[in-house]
């Protein structure tokens, strides 16, 4: 369940925090790619750029707040009301995740070994699958199918960068699966809860208290299976726009150096370039 609201403010988290991760790991691999490393947050040695971060830890249990509130002031069928809940437990977790994340850069690395929050990534993803788009079925049903597959290739890339943290293939897929999230749920949010916005024929969710599910209303079935294929084929025009500006931001990187973001920092950086120091071969001298 969910409006309008909701879904672009989940545009912002999944959409910032992928644009920071594939600009950052695009910056890491370009300055060296025999030592890169995947970073569970790409921490600048400046403490105001990583505001982002610090917000949040502050605005997602605000957001899980809000959604237990709508869970307690909701008066519609059980089915909708437990979606209220279901959404604050995923929110709850993805905020346990920034504090794991915080806490990861800032103690010992052998207490706290990043491939661990990486595996709780991944499970974190796995839960909001299994609970995403509860109760929507037909057009509304396929636009969440492909949210959720878009989960899952976050979840798998989570899986496999905390198997081989040095797969830089991965940490491209996790960051390109958040920001296509992040703009296929604003999408989301504008064909199925939004009038200006939805589809010829057809109108937005609305929530009945009598019905266990729901869908966009449409006037005719032809309207119907024309919103289906139509949200197909914005799905593919979301992903070859996607992939176009990751190549494009490549390049941009690669060419000017002044464009990349800063290194990171912390213990996991340190890991990098001692690692670096141990694989470099020694000089050879002759005897004279």
């Amino acid at each position: 369940m969910g409006s309008l609201v909701t879904h672009f403010v989940a545009f912002l988290f999944f959409f910032s925090i992928g644009i920071r991760r594939l600009l950052c790991s695009f910056s890491l691999y370009l300055k060296n790619p025999c030592v890169y490393r995947s970073k569970t947050w790409y921490l600048s040695e400046a403490r105001w750029k990583n505001i982002d971060l610090y917000g949040l830890l502050i605005a997602l249990p605000i957001a899980s707040f809000s959604e237990i509130f709508f869970f307690l002031a909701f008066s519609g069928h059980a089915t909708y009301r437990f979606a209220f809940f279901q959404q604050a437990a995923v929110v709850i977790l993805f905020w346990v995740l920034v504090i794991l994340v915080i806490l990861q850069e800032n103690i010992d690395p052998f207490l706290m070994h990043e491939n661990l929050v990486f595996v709780f990534a991944g499970i974190a993803f796995l839960i909001e699958y299994s609970l995403m788009g509860k109760g929507i079925t037909g057009l509304g049903g396929r636009v969440y199918e492909l949210l959720g597959a878009l989960t899952l290739l976050c979840a798998a890339a989570c899986f496999y960068i905390s198997v081989r943290p040095t797969a830089f293939f991965a940490e491209g897929a996790l960051s390109l699966g958040l920001i296509f999230k992040g703009t296929w749920v604003m999408q989301a949010g504008l064909s199925l809860y939004s009038d200006t916005f939805s589809l010829k024929g057809c109108r937005k969710i609305s929530l009945s208290p009598a019905q266990v599910t729901t869908d966009v209303q449409c006037n005719l079935e032809e309207d119907r299976l024309r919103g289906v294929a139509l949200m197909n084929l914005l799905f593919v025009l979301h992903l070859i726009g996607i992939l176009l500006m990751s190549f494009s931001l490549f390049g941009a990187l690669s060419c000017n150096r002044n464009l990349r973001c800063g290194e990171g920092t912390g213990p996991s950086m340190a890991e990098d370039e001692s690692e670096s120091m141990l694989m470099r071969p020694l000089p050879e001298f002759e005897l004279e």
